[in-house]
């Protein structure tokens, strides 16, 4: 795929999701579903295709470190080298998702579920850069499947399990991890997910 044609691309996955829409994009290791993490019908849609609960919440990822600034600045100069030393060493250590409280309450309660903290990724995953770039900021990022189903690993599957509920797929390949994201409390160090 050329560089114009995945940039376009990235810009129509973009658009779909400011007009409301739910789309599927490849990840690290599994197709993602996302949408504009600020509107509440599309995440309550999403929520819907996949058959899980609000209360559970979801990941927002981000293609830069400057997409997560305002969530990152009530965090003490400790906890965010932290988060930009382990986000600069995923290319080695694989993927990591950590949740970070919202100490400033700017997570709307659909995105956050019923913690009080809020799951961020800075993905290395060259389309996700590019949709996260096109966009204009993080976006959702929740496996693509239903509850209790395996995570999609090909487009085809994709199609097959949710083509009639959602909007858009961006068309890619997954990255080169194994296994979706680790999770990691911030503030305790607790791994909530492993890879």
């Amino acid at each position: 795929m050329g560089c114009v044609t995945a940039d376009l691309q990235a810009r129509l996955a973009a658009e779909c999701m400011w007009h409301g829409g739910v789309i599927a994009y490849p990840t690290e290791a599994v197709w993602g579903l996302g949408c504009d993490p600020s509107n509440q019908e599309a995440c309550l849609r999403l929520l819907e295709i996949k058959h899980r609960p609000i209360e559970k919440g979801m990941i927002l990822v981000a293609g830069e470190l400057e997409q997560f600034a305002e969530l990152l600045s009530p965090l003490s100069g400790e906890q965010q080298d932290m988060l930009v030393q382990s986000w600069a060493q995923q290319d080695k250590t694989g993927p990591i998702t950590w949740l970070v409280p919202d100490l400033l309450h700017q997570v709307p309660y659909w995105i956050r579920g019923t913690h009080s903290a809020v799951a961020l990724r800075l993905s290395g995953h060259s389309q996700v850069k590019q949709l996260c770039k096109a966009f204009g900021g993080p976006v959702v990022s929740t496996s693509a499947n239903r509850a209790g189903m395996p995570p999609a690993r090909t487009r085809v599957q994709v199609e097959k399990q949710l083509a009639a509920d959602i909007d858009f797929v961006l068309p890619g390949r997954l990255g080169g991890a194994t296994n979706p994201s680790r999770i990691v409390d911030l503030c305790t160090g607790k791994i909530m997910r492993s890879a």
